[in-house]
């Protein structure tokens, strides 16, 4: 059982929750939970896809400072890759996920986002890398996934200044990818990630892996990978489904099966 993360299933779509009030702060035990919870959305198979999210005023206000209070260099070193781990935990899931961001999403909230594949967030957000603020620099994952999406020069502007942007900015710049009023987040989030729950799962975890990996090495390397799973997939039954009906009825008509 987990105290503030936990998972919610609904016609294929698993939601994993953050529930620490008032702001959902990271703490140790926060991320060891989304680790778990992470884990188990992965293993089940009526999760199809998943939506984090953190309740109608906030995803994740950022990591829990006071519980790092006081921490020295031995401290941290000694779980700095552990944290990581457990801010980076939705990156790992193999299938679909959206992060539904209402309110704040800063520091640690944050990066938990930016390991979604897609982040869809109300007109009333702000983001940020705020640790900057505090002598530090992002920890668990955001100096490397914020500019991998958004570029160097623009990571590098909202992590040296620490600064949050609005949900405007954060649209034109690449941050989230839709904007919508905040009491339709969870709503527009869900509808998203329920158009995976009948597709081809295997197809959908490949092209997850080719894209993330190929993301970090080169070229020549990524199109071997992308090589590999594409033969694997010949293996499954929703490739058989999909080109045999494709080939007698046009495309967009298969009944995958998820095998």
């Amino acid at each position: 059982m987990t105290e503030f993360v936990r998972l919610e299933v609904d016609n294929g779509v698993g939601t994993i929750r953050l529930e620490r009030p008032p702001m959902n702060a990271i703490s140790r035990q926060v991320q060891e939970e989304l680790i778990t919870v992470s884990a188990e959305a992965t293993a089940r198979a009526d999760v199809r896809a998943v939506v984090l999210y953190g309740g109608e005023k906030v995803l994740a206000a950022g990591a829990d400072v006071k519980e790092m209070n006081g921490m020295a260099y031995a401290d941290m070193a000694a779980v700095a890759r552990r944290l990581s781990s457990g801010f980076g935990a939705l990156s790992a899931i193999p299938k679909p996920t959206v992060a539904a961001i209402t309110g704040y999403a800063l520091g640690g909230g944050l990066e938990v986002a930016l390991g979604c594949d897609r982040r869809i967030c109300g007109d009333n957000a702000k983001l940020g890398q705020p640790e900057i603020l505090l002598g530090i620099i992002p920890g668990g994952g955001g100096t490397q996934r914020l500019a991998r999406l958004i570029g160097p020069s623009r990571a590098k502007d909202l992590i040296f200044t620490g600064r949050m942007v609005k949900a405007d900015e954060a649209l034109a710049i690449g941050l989230v990818d839709e904007v919508v009023p905040a009491d339709e987040v969870y709503t527009r989030a869900v509808a998203y990630a329920r158009q995976f729950v009948d597709g081809p799962a295997a197809a959908y975890a490949a092209a997850k892996k080719a894209i993330d990996g190929g993301l970090d090495t080169d070229l020549r390397t990524g199109l071997d990978l992308e090589s590999e799973l594409f033969a694997a997939l010949f293996a499954t039954d929703d490739q058989r489904i999909g080109m045999e009906s494709f080939v007698a009825n046009g495309p967009g008509k298969a009944e995958f099966t998820g095998r």
